[in-house]
This record gives C-alpha cells, structure tokens and sequence, in this order.
C-alpha cells in the first residue's frame, strides 16, 4: 500500500524537514540498496556516510539531522528504528495474504473450540481434542496441536510447529517453524544402573505478545507449569527446560540453554551461548553477556561476563590480566636470567674473598 510523506509523518509521530507533502513511496530497503521510492532511516551514526550517498526517496532521521542528499526527503523523529519499525508494520499489512477458513486436508476434531470464519488454517494442520483456538489466529501447514492445548486471540503459529497436550498460549503470541512447545522435561533417575524416565505432567504457558524462534525448545514442567512472561522474546535454537520461569519482556538470544527450575525475572538479558545451571535465581534487569556461564544466583541491575559469570568490570579486569601473562612470563624468564648472572658474579666476589 503506497503511503505519502503526509502519511509518513502521520504513521511515525515525526516533523518533516524537506520534500513534498504528496510525494507518495511504494516500499522499503536499507540505506545501501534503497531506490527514489522507497523508504529507509539512519538509526546508527556510523551509517552516515551510506546515508550521505543513498538514493532513498525518504527518510526517518534522528532530531537535528538536516544533511543528506538533496533530493531526499527528510523526517525527524525521536527514535528513527522505533519509528521504521512503524513503516514496516504499515507495508507488511499490505502485503498480508490472512484469508479465514480451514483448509479441507487440515484435521480438526470435533470437539475442538474454533470459528472458521475467524482463523486461518493451511494444510496438513492436525489439532486434537479438546483444543481451543483465538480469533485470528494463523497455523501454517503441517503444524500438531495437542490435545486440551488453548491459543489466544491473533496468535501465529509457523509451520513444522508441535505444541503438545495441555500447554497454553496467550494473545498475539508468534512461534516459528520447527519450534516445540511442551515437550517432556529431562527427568532421569538412576535405578539399578539403569536411567528410569520421571513423568513430566506439566504444562507451558506462555504469555501474550511473546515469541518464540525457529527450533527452540520449551519444555513441560515435571508437574505445574514451565512459564514465559508476557513480552519475551526468544531467540532460534534455545532450550528452555523444565519448570523453568522467565519474567516479563526479557530477551533470550539464540543457542542459550537454560536448565529445570531455574526463574529469570522481569527485563533480563541473555545474550547468546549464555548457560544457565538448573535451580537459580537471576534478578530483574540483569544481563548475561555471550558466552556467560550462570552456576550460582545473580543480583538483577547488573551487568555480567564470563565463566563462571562475575560482575562485567570485574571480568573485565580479569581477562585484561589474563591478556598480560605472556608478557609476564617473559618478565620472570628475564629475571630469572639476571639472578642466575648475579648469584655467578657473587660466587667469583666470595671466590676472590678467600
């Protein structure tokens, strides 16, 4: 759908700096590839030289922002990615294809709590009994719903995507292909030398506005709930284990693992590769660097880094010495060569004393 610089403005909450209120753009791209009718935006000043040379119709910038090529309109805005995302959204809808009903090779049981005319639902999808599915909500093909599994209002579920029996999800919840939701916890007991499997009979629920990479993992509780906070996002490739809670709008960044009953709170970051052991406490706002490795609780508001994961300025100051030992090893070498020259010039001086 086409939008004006008038509308551009209007959709972002920004002042225009130059161009023509009816000059209308057709799309999107980055600064480097954008073309005269489409739409970019400088979020990052060390994208100004690209800015300086592109050739996009339009453009979101941060307040006080006024160079550019000439011919290049210009929109003012507080916080230009914040605001692109809005121009996104706009031609994403435009684009969408959301036709309601149910595809004849779909298999919905008859006791499933669904309104046709109000989901869209694309081949080979499978949802046992008991289910309940939201208004708006999207399944796109060969997806499995378990059974008693209840999906909230405008929710996407991406192909390839198993939610297993009982778990539930909130609105506007967005999983992508390949992930699986409420598989069983990994629960052993060694027996006699032989690993004897713990029922999982839990569940996952998961907030609203939550979503969920392509083939991460979440697993069911042994028993109660495994919980994802409202607002989380989760990255590709992340396992989630058992009983495990995540606070509200916290970030988990792909190929995290975070093991059985560990409780993340609310606006924690995990960058990725980050481990976290299994029955700790990680307070609210903390954030975990790449690579952190948690093995004991950690105090929310701070910054952390490392293996063990330690404070971020500490670490730091660790891994600055860390850098230095090869230095230092040729120090002591050296020294250990200037005492070994003087302990021979001692032993002649008490030679010629005798």
């Amino acid at each position: 759908m086409d939008v004006t610089l008038r509308e551009l403005a209007q959709l972002t909450d920004g002042n225009i700096v130059r161009g023509k209120l009816d000059a209308f753009y057709t799309g999107i791209s980055s600064l480097d590839l954008a073309q005269g009718q489409e739409v970019s935006f400088l979020g990052n000043a060390k994208y100004h030289q690209q800015f300086l040379q592109s050739k996009a119709g339009a453009c979101l910038v941060a307040l006080g922002v006024t160079d550019g090529p000439e011919e290049m309109a210009l929109i003012e805005v507080e916080n230009p990615t914040m605001a692109f995302s809005a121009v996104i959204s706009h031609f994403s809808k435009a684009q969408s294809h959301f036709e309601p009903g149910v595809h004849a090779s779909a298999h919905i049981d008859p006791s499933v709590k669904i309104d046709p005319s109000r989901v869209c639902i694309h081949p080979g999808v499978v949802i046992m009994a008991g289910a309940e599915i939201g208004d708006g909500t999207e399944i796109y093909p060969n997806t499995v719903i378990g059974r008693e599994v209840k999906i909230g209002d405008n929710c996407l579920i991406y192909s390839n995507v198993s939610i297993r029996e009982g778990c539930i999800l909130g609105h506007r919840v967005i999983i992508q292909p390949g992930a699986i939701i409420g598989s069983d916890g990994y629960g052993y007991e060694l027996v006699k030398g032989r690993h004897q499997k713990i029922p999982q009979v839990g569940i996952v629920e998961i907030g609203d506005d939550v979503e969920i990479g392509a083939n991460t993992c979440v697993d069911r509780a042994r028993f109660g709930k495994t919980l994802i906070g409202e607002g989380t996002k989760i990255d590709n490739l992340v396992q989630i284990g058992h009983n495990v809670q995540i606070g509200k709008h916290s970030i988990i960044i792909a190929l995290t693992g975070i093991a059985g009953s560990s409780k993340l709170g609310n606006y924690v970051v995990c960058a990725a590769q980050v481990g976290v052991a299994g029955h700790l406490e990680i307070g609210d706002q903390a954030v975990l660097a790449s690579r952190c490795g948690v093995t004991t609780n950690l105090k929310g508001g701070q910054s952390y880094l490392g293996n063990p994961a330690q404070p971020l300025r500490q670490e730091l100051k660790v891994q600055a010495l860390q850098r230095r030992i090869p230095k230092l090893l040729e120090e002591i070498k050296t020294l250990k060569q200037s005492v070994h020259q003087l302990d021979k010039v001692l032993e002649k001086l008490n030679e010629n004393d005798r």
